[in-house]
């Protein structure tokens, strides 16, 4: 992939997101679940999770739909070959490949379930790349839309204010990336000009009350020590700014009188 369709290639690639992946899928899983048993499919439908990266959902979906066919797609090797290894056992009915999100080069109308969640914020041109899933999805198969938003990230201040972060380094590090890392509050109208229908938008709400503190620090962490660099790069903030922010809200999450909130919109609708 070019790297204008990949801007946070260095990032997606670093060891960094294999902690992200694992931790969020440990915060989020428990409250999506009910999201893909409320669209009320059949075990053996044909599944695309595209952007798969490690395959953490994959192989959830794989344990919730025990008779799916499932192909996971991604362009990092690395994570790729990761996902086969910890799939194994689900060989051969779920497996992975190098496909872009861009164009998939699968056919029309093919897949029952189509999901593609932490993608969105990362990369630009999210609207071909939604209808390029609607595509590959057959007519009343059900698109599933995970779509990051860093407006929708609230900590109260400690010794820094984490507004101060949270207000300008999105806008600033998408501009100067070519990405939309507010693509949460977008997705429901990108969803609506494809015609799609019975479209839902839910909130997951990763917080002390609803994930493991535990997981939720591991977040955090693994931004910190993944985007930091770059954050600083692309914003007025240092890149020990940067971390002494996400310290700072790390250490509200470590207290067990703290509290933080990360709100993650889901965006789901029916392909006509």
């Amino acid at each position: 992939m070019h790297d204008e369709l990949n801007p946070q290639a260095e990032q997606m690639e670093d060891e960094s997101m294999v902690r992200t992946l694992a931790a969020q899928a440990e915060c989020i899983w428990p409250q999506e679940e009910p999201l893909f048993r409320r669209y009320g499919l059949p075990d053996d439908i044909r599944i695309l999770d595209a952007g798969c990266g490690t395959g953490e959902i994959t192989s959830r979906l794989a344990q919730l739909y025990p008779k799916a066919n499932i192909l996971g797609v991604d362009i990092i090797d690395a994570h790729l070959d990761l996902a086969r290894r910890r799939a194994a056992s689900l060989s051969p009915r779920v497996r992975f490949e190098n496909r872009s999100i861009f164009a998939l080069d699968l056919p029309d109308d093919t897949y029952d379930l189509v999901t593609c969640r932490h993608v969105f914020q990362a990369i630009p041109r999210v609207d071909d790349v939604i209808a390029e899933l609607a595509r590959v999805t057959r007519p009343g198969g059900r698109l599933h839309l995970l779509s990051e938003d860093y407006g929708m990230i609230h900590f109260p201040p400690r010794l820094l204010d984490p507004d101060d972060l949270w207000r300008e380094g999105p806008l600033n590090f998408g501009r100067a990336t070519g990405t939309d890392l507010r693509i949460g509050r977008r997705t429901y109208t990108i969803v609506k000009r494809l015609l799609l229908r019975d479209i839902t938008v839910d909130y997951i709400v990763v917080d002390p009350l609803r994930a493991p503190r535990v997981a939720f620090v591991a977040i955090w962490e693994a931004w910190r020590d993944g985007y930091a660099e770059v954050t600083a790069r692309h914003t007025r903030f240092s890149a020990d700014e940067v971390r002494a922010h996400f310290d700072d809200m790390i250490a509200t999450l470590r207290d067990p009188d703290g509290y933080g909130a990360w709100l993650v919109p889901v965006i789901s609708g029916i392909v006509p």
